[in-house]
């Protein structure tokens, strides 16, 4: 990683104190954790702030224009940044463009702040569908279990006439920090109170009813409509029914995975439909008019005649409905499958064959069975 603090900020040497603060802020909001997930954006990140505090202080940035990284050292201001107690104004230019929408702030002396809202846990539930209900669609009651407000205490896990009150360890802070200072510069080590556990609250008189929790447990009923078209492992997202949110936080979701039992006649492919057809040879060599079931009933479907084993009939807009467009549906499509006797009485024997030599020009094999009643005749 580079050390040149103007190229890591994008600036000339020349640049003013107002060009290098603007440069700042357009890095800032790129490479801040909680906005770039690569894994080195924390350090880089740091690196951005520590050329921001040099260069913004006209000491330091005298001392780092003529001897570097190492004169700055040498000179006693350390190169740790703005972790090593030197924050300047960096907690004003966070608080102005990212205001706590980013929890609280991240690194530079800002916290997250465990009295503001905080969104309630989503939650899972696993029904089971038929084939046919996810083909077309249909209603289902769905129990499940959610943490509510405690109807109590509203949620704030006082007991009646009393409310927390803020926390003297860490000022109502969630956190508390220590100082260690060592020959490489002043190191701050920020940690969970332990008075108040990282609410930045105490409650001196807890609610019967939730503990002090804030929120009890509860089953809930719902109706869900589960729409036409959905597939194995389709996720339904119920806004709103997951846990109860923290200091006034909106509830979190509700997420149905849907599980389809296979059916014993269709299969499925996308939007598609299979089943399959067993005809004998002469329906395969004459052709016919068949009886089968679709998903709308049965129909009646013409069999070619000279179809082969393996080839399809296809009965369009028969299949599954496509769940952005439910009036569209895809196909139903039947695989032919040509069965061959394996029993055979003796009017069939004689016919096939006839057929045999007609076809082939040559006397048909006896078999063993014709062979043994020649022997008694």
């Amino acid at each position: 990683m580079t050390t040149d603090y103007y190229e890591i900020l994008g600036v000339e040497k020349s640049a003013s104190k107002d060009e290098i603060k603007s440069a700042f802020r357009r890095k800032a909001r790129t490479l801040h954790p909680d906005v770039n997930k690569a894994p080195d954006a924390e350090e880089k990140f740091k690196e951005l702030g520590k050329a921001y505090e040099t260069l913004m202080d006209d000491n330091k940035r005298a001392t780092y224009d003529q001897y570097g990284e190492d004169g700055l050292k040498n000179a006693g201001f350390g190169t740790g940044g703005p972790f090593d107690g030197g924050f300047g104004d960096l907690n004003d230019i966070f608080s102005s463009f990212f205001g706590g929408g980013f929890g609280g702030g991240f690194g530079f002396g800002g916290r997250p702040d465990p009295n503001a809202p905080q969104a309630g846990d989503d939650l899972r539930k696993d029904i089971e569908i038929t084939f046919e209900e996810a083909v077309f669609g249909v209603s289902k009651e769905v129990r499940f279990e959610h943490l509510e407000n405690c109807p109590e205490c509203g949620g704030t896990g006082a007991e009646k006439g009393s409310k927390p009150v803020v926390c003297p360890t860490c000022h109502g802070s969630g956190q508390v920090q220590t100082v260690a200072r060592t020959p490489l510069g002043a190191f701050t080590q920020i940690s969970q109170c332990p008075d108040c556990n990282g609410t930045g609250q105490k409650i001196s008189n807890p609610c019967k009813a939730c503990k002090g929790f804030g929120k009890i447990e509860k089953e809930k009923k719902i109706e869900v409509k589960i729409p036409a078209g959905v597939d194995n492992h389709s996720k339904i997202r119920v806004s709103g029914e997951g846990d109860a949110g923290t200091n006034g936080g909106r509830a979190g979701d509700l997420f149905i995975v849907l599980h389809v039992k296979p059916s014993d006649y269709f299969s499925r492919d996308g939007i598609d439909v299979y089943t399959t057809l067993k005809i004998s040879p002469a329906q395969a060599a004459l052709g016919d008019t068949v009886t089968v079931k679709t998903l709308d009933g049965e129909q009646n479907v013409q069999i070619r005649a000279g179809i082969q084993n393996g080839n399809t009939i296809k009965i369009k807009g028969a299949g599954v409905p496509i769940l952005s467009r439910p009036s569209q549906r895809g196909d139903h499509i039947i695989v032919v499958t040509v069965k061959i006797p394996t029993q055979l009485s003796d009017e069939e024997r004689n016919l096939y064959k006839k057929l045999y030599e007609l076809n082939s020009g040559k006397k048909a094999q006896e078999s063993l069975m014709d062979k043994v009643k020649g022997a008694f005749k």
